[in-house]
């Protein structure tokens, strides 16, 4: 496609009217927000969004969110690059006479290297080619994107924003793998995930909930990945994902938390090869392995009652899910020497008001209520008066925060 003479922004300063592109690559789907990177502050909603999905398969769609997704053809050869390309032609469908200020991606790892957003370039490009193996379902599509654009549109700046570099402030102890120290000198230690998400929390619950939120916050990211945030200050003191994002809890087809044992009597006796091993820890456990029906709670929360092997499955599935959130909300208390505000956020935090009393059930013991009402609803606050914990709600945006990035970065 070619380049439109009003795409590319000539300086880095934004003005009225400039608008930020922001890029969340995974590996069958790129959602996308444009923001109006010329209004001050920043504006929290899109001037426009949506989702293409279903990249390298059968019948992708393209949609704007509040639409129905229509089908639309991608070249099977280069699935990715073309759905890059639709975006890119939805963007300038609409800059009417105004400028793309940037573009702002999602990169889930910055390794050791990156502890803030960058602007992006082909050096940077290379370093994170080389954390692709720790976040395989992520990053190698958020780089090709990134790679396209540079190819295409060389003035364009590009910044990525890295989930790693928010749990920068957690201590050294929390950081470090218990193997040999060689392996901590050579970039093997717990980096976290979700920092986008959670950066977010900083900034929303500090307005929503004053100085309560900084105290001993813990917010549960719950979607198809999963992890949950101790912070102290509005800032990241722990965090359940740790070298790559299959840690912690156990996910929409993630394992979480593992005994590596299992890992070595699978390929040791089993035989299965590293492929086959890592292919199983991504792709085929958390609630799809164990119910073998679906990655979702909604669809096993509508199953659960059934009186067969499947109904059964999906009650298995749900207990150990929501047995291992308690179980790693209970260590994150123990971390933090209390707990003063719990907040759930994502997918199924935000929307699953079952799957929210389910884990509040489980920690009744720390004085924990919920208002029924508030907690059907969605409310900002599910909590009961005379709770001991203040628990919420609170949606995340974490585009919006990858547009903030970017206008930091070239501003700056």
């Amino acid at each position: 496609m070619k380049t439109s003479a009003h795409l590319v922004s000539e300086d880095r300063y934004a003005s009225q009217g400039d608008l930020i592109l922001v890029l969340n690559c995974g590996s069958s789907s790129i959602k996308f927000a444009l923001f109006d990177g010329g209004s001050a502050p920043l504006p929290r909603l899109p001037v426009w969004n949506g989702k293409v999905q279903g990249i390298g398969g059968p019948s992708p769609t393209y949609g704007q969110t509040g639409m129905d997704p229509m089908p639309v053809p991608l070249d099977p050869g280069h699935p990715y690059r073309s759905a890059l390309q639709r975006i890119e032609q939805g963007v300038l469908e609409r800059l009417a006479g105004r400028r793309l200020h940037s573009v702002a991606h999602r990169i889930v790892h910055g390794g050791a290297k990156y502890f803030s957003s960058v602007r992006a370039d082909a050096e940077v490009l290379a370093d994170l080619k080389r954390y692709i193996p720790l976040a395989p379902l992520h990053q190698p599509f958020a780089l090709e994107a990134v790679e396209a654009l540079l190819q295409r549109h060389p003035d364009l700046p590009q910044v990525v924003c890295f989930d790693t570099a928010f749990h920068h402030t957690v201590p050294k102890v929390e950081q470090m793998l218990p193997l040999p120290y060689s392996a901590w000198e050579r970039g093997l230690r717990r980096y976290g995930f979700h920092g986008l998400s959670y950066h977010y929390q900083s900034v929303a619950l500090a307005e929503r909930h004053g100085q309560l939120a900084r105290g001993r916050t813990l917010v549960a990211h719950l979607g198809s990945g999963a992890s949950l945030c101790a912070m102290r200050d509005l800032r990241s003191m722990a965090t359940t994902m740790g070298f790559s994002a299959l840690d912690g809890l156990m996910m929409g087809s993630r394992t979480g938390v593992l005994d590596p044992g299992a890992v070595i009597y699978l390929m040791e006796i089993e035989k299965l090869t590293l492929e086959q091993v890592g292919h199983i820890l991504y792709h085929e456990s958390g609630l799809l392995g164990v119910s073998g029906v679906s990655s979702e709670p909604r669809v096993l929360l509508a199953m659960e009652a059934r009186q067969d092997e499947a109904g059964a499955r999906a009650r298995d599935a749900l207990a150990l899910y929501v047995r291992r959130i308690v179980r790693e909300i209970g260590a994150l208390v123990a971390v933090q020497e209390g707990l003063d505000l719990l907040v759930f956020t994502a997918g199924v935090g935000e929307h699953s008001a079952e799957i929210r009393r389910r884990v509040c059930e489980g920690l009744a013991f720390l004085g924990v209520k919920l208002d029924e009402a508030a907690n059907a609803a969605d409310a900002p606050v599910i909590s009961a008066p005379d709770s001991a914990v203040v628990v919420g709600v609170e949606p995340t945006n974490e585009e919006w925060i990858a547009a903030s990035e970017a206008l930091s970065v070239l501003q700056g």
